[in-house]
């Protein structure tokens, strides 16, 4: 039975009478059932509505400035500065708020690698919220992770900050303190919030300890060959890597140590939109099963069957669920050096390759870059694809300036002699709209291809727009489909929306232009 007593972690000091620590995943299933915070559905998934916030909050998340970050964090519209004045009276606010409310605790820890490995102590008004990050933290830590100086995340969706008093622009709030390790989450039910705010930490302090930070899934085969896969929310991370002829390492946060590449999580947040048993037959089982979180997936309200099809509410539907649930998972969350680099894009404009080879110059440029489609619903306010540049693939979670991490990636792809490729998961023959999406099987042919050393040696072409190397032919999948200009049915109709995305790489590169040498400025596409 979970434990009842007081909380003494130095960066909470605060009394939790009503906490329980560490619930089972039965017993927080109870809980936020009886809470009315869930259901239940067939085959024992807890299915929760999130409200109005279906995805992140970029523009509420504020990072304390003071003489830890003033001189290290990127500052500007994605890490917008916070004064301790307004931290300290919203950490009080919040702290007499949770004094006389039922808490759940969870003590869990962040990273598999034993050199870097955090505590992470998570206290959440939910038992959803607590059954969550049970779900997607490391459950078990190393004897000298206990010793260092973890942090705490203290999640109540029920606080709303006040734009005078706490120096916040709404009611909703995620701020961050890396001086004290303490996050505080106000006013949404989204938790990937608390997920994403451990990763920003883990971004901020890893690269001080030659630790490359990455937002990436990672897999490895029998052959021992390691993959890495970058992108942003729904261009197939989690997807791509969720293969079951390789071992999962992870779907979506990983370091580049001296020794290899290591998970920062124990578990999965895939999106479940249109989730199916055919396309993603392990995504799916590990969905339906007791123990797994469903975000915003309709159920039916007598049966409780489940709907992944229906996005009425909203496009980012979510299951969460610990690695275990994958029948070929990691057991230690760790591999040697990659061998692959993968590039995932959703291209809403339907004009780049479904893959090409990149030089290691045109590898920094398009990891600065980052370039992709916001998903519809992963940010609140979107409700279809837009196209969007995000350095590093993870602009918002990227505390430090991008040209930090990309200098950091170009020393170990040139070190390790990593290979670099860029897929395009979004649209062929036609822009979001008119075209349609690259097929799963299309992709992961591709993906095959690239990982077994079938597209080592064939006929190449210089993709006139984006200079770009890109192969002629791939094992199972059409010729036509690798030239996105024969694809539609209007060849100037693509020349025109090519070099309009061409310049949009320009137009983007430009801030980056006084802090990378001349040949990564020459890498990129040519107007």
């Amino acid at each position: 039975m979970a434990d009842y007593h007081e909380d003494n972690t130095p960066n909470l000091r605060l009394p939790l009478v009503n906490a329980i620590y560490n619930a089972s995943p039965a017993a927080l299933y109870e809980h936020a059932v009886l809470r009315g915070e869930a259901l239940i559905a067939a085959g024992g998934p807890l299915v929760a509505d999130t409200g109005k916030f279906t995805g992140r909050s970029p523009k509420d998340k504020f990072i304390v400035r003071d003489a830890t970050t003033a001189d290290t964090v990127d500052w500007g519209s994605v890490n917008q500065p916070m004064t301790r004045e307004h931290f300290l009276r919203l950490q009080e606010d919040m702290f007499d708020a949770a004094a006389d409310k039922p808490l759940f605790v969870q003590e869990l820890f962040a990273g598999t690698d034993p050199s870097v490995q955090i505590p992470v102590r998570v206290v959440t008004e939910r038992a959803w919220h607590s059954l969550f990050v049970r779900n997607l933290f490391v459950r078990s830590g190393h004897p000298a992770a206990s010793e260092r100086f973890g942090w705490t995340v203290l999640d109540l969706p029920s606080v709303k900050a006040h734009a005078t008093r706490h120096g916040t622009r709404s009611s909703t709030c995620i701020a961050v303190d890396y001086t004290n390790h303490l996050v505080l989450i106000a006013n949404t039910e989204y938790a990937g919030e608390m997920k994403k705010s451990i990763f920003g930490a883990l971004n901020f302090a890893l690269p001080q300890m030659g630790v490359l930070p990455m937002h990436c899934s990672a897999n490895i085969g029998e052959d021992g060959v390691v993959a890495l896969f970058f992108g942003l929310s729904g261009t197939g991370k989690t997807t791509l890597s969720a293969d079951s002829r390789r071992t999962l390492i992870g779907d979506d946060e990983h370091g580049w140590s001296d020794d290899g590449v290591f998970n920062f999580e124990g578990g999965c947040y895939a999106k479940a939109i249109k989730l199916s048993p055919e396309a993603e037959p392990e995504i799916y089982e590990a969905s339906t099963r007791f123990g797994a979180v469903l975000e915003n997936v309709e159920i039916d309200p007598v049966t409780r069957a489940i709907d992944f099809d229906d996005g009425h509410k909203t496009e980012n539907t979510r299951s969460a669920y610990p690695l275990s649930f994958i029948a070929n998972a990691s057991e230690t969350g760790r591999a040697g050096h990659p061998d692959h680099v993968i590039f995932l894009t959703a291209d809403a404009f339907g004009v780049m390759p479904p893959i090409s080879r990149l030089t290691n110059e045109q590898a920094k440029y398009h990891f600065l870059s980052g370039y992709t489609a916001k998903v519809a619903g992963t940010e609140r306010g979107i409700t279809e694809p837009q196209a969007t540049f995000s350095a590093c693939f993870g602009s918002p979670f990227m505390p430090l300036p991008p040209a930090r991490y990309a200098e950091m990636l170009g020393e170990r792809l040139a070190h390790h002699g990593a290979r670099v490729w860029l897929v395009n998961t979004g649209w062929t023959g036609g822009p979001h709209g008119e075209g349609s999406r690259i097929e799963l099987r299309h992709t992961r042919a591709l993906i095959d291809a690239t990982l077994s050393g079938a597209l080592d040696g064939v006929e190449t072409r210089i993709d006139p727009n984006f200079g770009v190397e890109v192969p002629l032919t791939a094992p199972g999948v059409p010729d036509e489909l690798l030239d996105p200009r024969r694809t539609w049915s209007d060849g100037e109709a693509y020349d025109v929306q090519a070099k309009r995305l061409a310049g949009m790489f320009v137009e983007n590169f430009a801030k980056f232009s006084s802090s990378v040498r001349d040949e990564v400025r020459a890498a990129g596409p040519s107007v």
